[in-house]
């Protein structure tokens, strides 16, 4: 669970005089009031349910108080995106356990967003990040990244409680849970085996849910609602500062902050490509009177002390473009670093990692200058290959840690919807030594 005050999620392992709390209500009424709200994700009532029953609804009920401010939203936002994708209605209440339904939170491990997604996996899901933009904090498309995720988990175990435990931990986690138990089938079967964060993930959400549901029974007063102020769209193609922006257009630099939540220096990168900003709807009224003169001038201020902070920040992946390494025998960061021309501190930004500890057959993230990309793909086992085949198209194979966004920015002009219709593919999904179709 997201905790503000720490900036980092806490998931709760109760201590011992916590297990079994007799608290204030009868566990049969609770259990039955579950079974009533209950729709396609089992709410199963025990003692580890009613444990977090009693935190949101006893110990920490300002924490519960925030959500019923927040909650609305976001939460027509997550509904629509599962009825698009047939998913539980009730899934919505999942983000509040991850983030605490704060769109910029990220965790000590490095999960960002509403939804939680570490790098890698948000980037397999469509959602780019670099050192301006991060799509994992995008509330939209973070959201439908997210229910496209919670899908292909419940198709991998065909049950909500494991998909749940999946989303926690990993998939490859549960799986070894299940091995470990004989083969059970369900979350609270292999419960034992499971790490003991994710333990309290399913229990936690299912108590949410019904703390949600039932704020009137244990005296919630709603006190008003967050809200965002009325928006409009704003298609630029150029750099663009917020606090220009802001000060030609009566608008408040917050307010954009809040509205744009995936945007993190203030400023709208210059790529080549559209971008689509949202901007208070009276400020809107104001620019559209005198458009040309307000972005060219929000275009201009800025511009060059954030390219030089961006190239100078350490772990900065400012115009530069990723690959994957595998760790070889005998490989020490400081020669993968010398070898693809980056620093080793970057190596550990870049990677997370807390010491120069490294191990043969991992897969380390590098942001090369693209000067040096291809040499240093050139020296790589697994490098990527560009031909031509046999009818004249270009073709592009896939290599480890590659996303169709990646392949995109590899080729001029390439899009991702572009490579699926060359390709026939009716998703994101790729795999690596696929060869794909990237132009005729």
């Amino acid at each position: 669970m997201y905790k503000e005050d720490t900036a980092d999620f806490v998931y709760y392992s109760l201590p011992a005089d916590l297990e079994y709390i007799p608290g204030d209500d009868n566990p049969a009424l609770l259990r039955d009031r579950l079974y009533c709200i209950q729709k396609k994700i089992p709410l199963i009532y025990n003692d580890k349910v009613h444990a977090f029953i009693n935190y949101f609804t006893v110990k920490d009920r300002e924490y519960t108080r925030m959500m019923m401010r927040r909650k609305n939203l976001y939460f027509p936002l997550f509904e629509k995106y599962l009825a698009k994708y047939n998913m539980p209605d009730e899934l919505k209440y999942l983000s509040i356990i991850e983030s605490g339904l704060n769109p910029r939170a990220i965790s000590r491990a490095r999960a960002v967003g509403l939804w939680q997604f570490m790098s890698a996996t948000g980037r397999y899901y469509g959602l780019h990040n670099d050192w301006y933009i991060d799509e994992r904090m995008d509330p939209e498309k973070s959201t439908d990244a997210a229910c496209r995720y919670l899908r292909d988990l419940y198709s991998m175990f065909h049950d909500w409680e494991l998909a749940l435990a999946a989303y926690n931990t990993g998939p490859g986690n549960v799986k070894r849970a299940i091995r470990r138990s004989g083969y059970k089938k369900t979350f609270w079967e292999i419960y034992a085996n499971l790490p003991r964060e994710t333990r309290s993930y399913v229990p936690q959400f299912v108590a949410i849910i019904y703390t949600m549901n039932h704020l009137d029974e244990h005296n919630f007063i709603h006190e008003g609602e967050e809200m965002l102020v009325h928006s409009d769209t704003l298609k630029v193609n150029k750099f663009l500062n917020f606090e220009t922006l802001a000060s030609l257009t009566g608008a408040c630099v917050d307010d954009l902050q809040k509205l744009n939540p995936s945007i993190q220096r203030n400023a709208v990168p210059e790529t080549g490509k559209s971008f689509v900003i949202h901007v208070p709807q009276q400020s809107k009224g104001i620019l559209d009177l005198n458009r040309v003169a307000i972005l060219d001038s929000a275009s201009k201020v800025g511009k060059k002390e954030l390219e030089l902070l961006a190239k100078n920040t350490a772990g900065s992946t400012y115009g530069r473009d990723r690959i994957v390494y595998k760790v070889k025998s005998g490989d020490v960061l400081g020669s993968i670093a010398m070898r693809h021309g980056v620093k080793v501190t970057d190596l550990k930004k870049w990677n997370n990692l807390k010491s120069n500890n490294i191990r043969s057959g991992q897969r380390l993230t590098v942001w090369l200058k693209p000067s040096l990309r291809n040499t240093a793909i050139a020296s790589s086992s697994s490098g990527s290959k560009t031909n031509l085949s046999m009818s004249g198209s270009k073709t592009y194979t896939v290599q480890p840690g590659d996303t169709l966004w990646d392949i995109t920015k590899k080729f001029d002009g390439l899009t991702i919807e572009k490579i699926k219709s060359l390709n026939k593919l009716s998703n994101n999904k790729i795999q690596v030594g696929q060869k794909l179709i990237v132009g005729i």
